[in-house]
């Protein structure tokens, strides 16, 4: 290479590293100036405000507990969690007493009521050859379905149709004596297993829970009246934490509707009124509506307000305390932060920014809470009814969406 090649390639290497320098140093000059100037320009976005203060509530329901003398036995679900039942139907029941043992006989006595039957096929009647083809349809449907209530009813559907299969078969053979024998044992084992049990049954309508906390003939609606704020905090109960489920009771709970129960000391709940239509964000973040059913002062200073919600009800049964934030209002269209408002007079304006020009737009401030506000452009009479010149009036531009405004920034 040549000595004026090698001079032109050092030059370009300086020129390069003297560009990545400058460019190095306006990057650092400008990230400086956000540092000790942040930025007083706001792009103009449509959005929501809310008003709104984070509490817990209690949750009250119309709720029934259920249980039997033989609860110490432990129970059978019939009816899961969560499923809705109607008035009569069996919910659980009650395990009798050496259930388990007197199970295990009667599935022996399947075993070896099946072993006699082997070998008996000749001469089965078409009856028979009916009562198998059920057995296999009901194997099939076992293999299908993890629903315990479900296994439940296939097993014993085939245990009554063996049986029946069994007495057919005993009438036909040699050995029928004996099959009779294993049958009658069984029949005496399932009556004491059936006699022993307990199944407990509903009264009215709603959803199954086996979530009981032992609150539940305390805390319902007709103890409005006496519920406080002391009362409450005395149950101890923690914020979000799941009621234990029983083994020993359920319930039938109102899935219609619920109320949750707040202490308040703001202004809005002391103006808050009964009927008035608010909205509810839960700790999921579930938006839901909800509305005043009783507003009261409290002994403690607070005002105690009771909603009433027909939302999430069923979300809601494993809860007694939850965080709750109640939204008083909110509102939607054109956001901007309070920084951005000015005001002349009774007036409020912004300052837009478009192609390096300033202007000065006159805005109604719709609703407003701690740091922005939702905003709309006047109308010309509007303006002038303000005290605005005509001529003021009719050059006066609008705001948009994504326009940009200059906001005041607090030394």
């Amino acid at each position: 290479m040549s000595t004026k090649h090698k001079i032109r390639n050092k030059i370009l290497i300086v020129l390069i590293s003297l560009f990545c320098i400058v460019l190095i140093l306006c990057f650092l000059y400008n990230l400086i100036g956000l540092i000790i100037q942040p930025s007083n320009i706001f792009v103009v976005e449509e959005g929501k405000i809310y008003q709104e203060e984070t509490t817990y509530g209690y949750i009250i329901r119309n709720e029934k507990v259920l249980y039997g003398e033989n609860y110490k036995n432990g129970l059978v679900e019939i009816a899961s969690e969560g499923t809705k039942v109607s008035k009569g139907e069996n919910v659980f029941r009650y395990y009798s007493n050496n259930e388990e043992n007197l199970k295990k006989q009667i599935a022996n006595l399947d075993i070896e009521i099946q072993e006699a039957l082997e070998g008996q096929k000749e001469g089965y009647s078409a009856d028979i050859q009916l009562l198998d083809k059920q057995i296999e349809d009901y194997l099939g449907k076992l293999l299908m379905t993890n629903n315990i209530v479900d296994i439940e009813e296939y097993r014993t559907n085939i245990s009554d149709v063996l049986i029946k299969k069994a007495k057919i078969a005993g009438e036909l053979s040699p050995s029928g004596s004996h099959i009779s024998s294993l049958i009658e044992q069984r029949r005496t084992y399932e009556e004491q297993l059936n006699g022993g049990q307990e199944y407990i049954s509903t009264d009215t309508s709603g959803i199954v829970s086996y979530k009981i906390d032992g609150l539940e003939d305390e805390l319902k609606p007709e103890n409005f009246d006496n519920l406080t704020k002391k009362i409450l905090e005395s149950y101890n109960l923690k914020t979000g934490q799941m009621i234990p489920t029983s083994s020993e009771a359920g319930k039938i709970v109102d899935n219609f509707e619920c109320y949750i129960v707040v202490f308040l000391d703001s202004d809005e709940a002391k103006n808050a009124k009964e009927g008035d239509k608010i909205n509810l964000r839960l700790s999921d973040s579930t938006i839901i509506d909800a509305e005043i059913k009783k507003v009261s002062q409290d002994e403690s200073g607070d005002t105690m307000i009771i909603f009433r919600t027909n939302k999430s009800v069923e979300d809601l049964i494993s809860y007694r305390k939850i965080s709750v934030d109640v939204i008083w209002w909110s509102y939607e269209g054109l956001k901007v932060p309070n920084t951005a408002l000015f005001q002349e007079g009774d007036l409020y304006y912004v300052i837009r920014n478009r192609a390096g020009y300033n202007d000065k737009i006159f805005v109604k401030v719709i609703k407003q809470n701690k740091n922005y506000s939702i905003i709309e452009n006047y109308g010309i009479k509007e303006l002038i009814e303000k005290g605005i010149s005509e001529e003021e009036a009719n050059s006066m531009k609008n705001i948009f969406l994504y326009d940009e405004i200059s906001i005041s920034i607090e030394e």
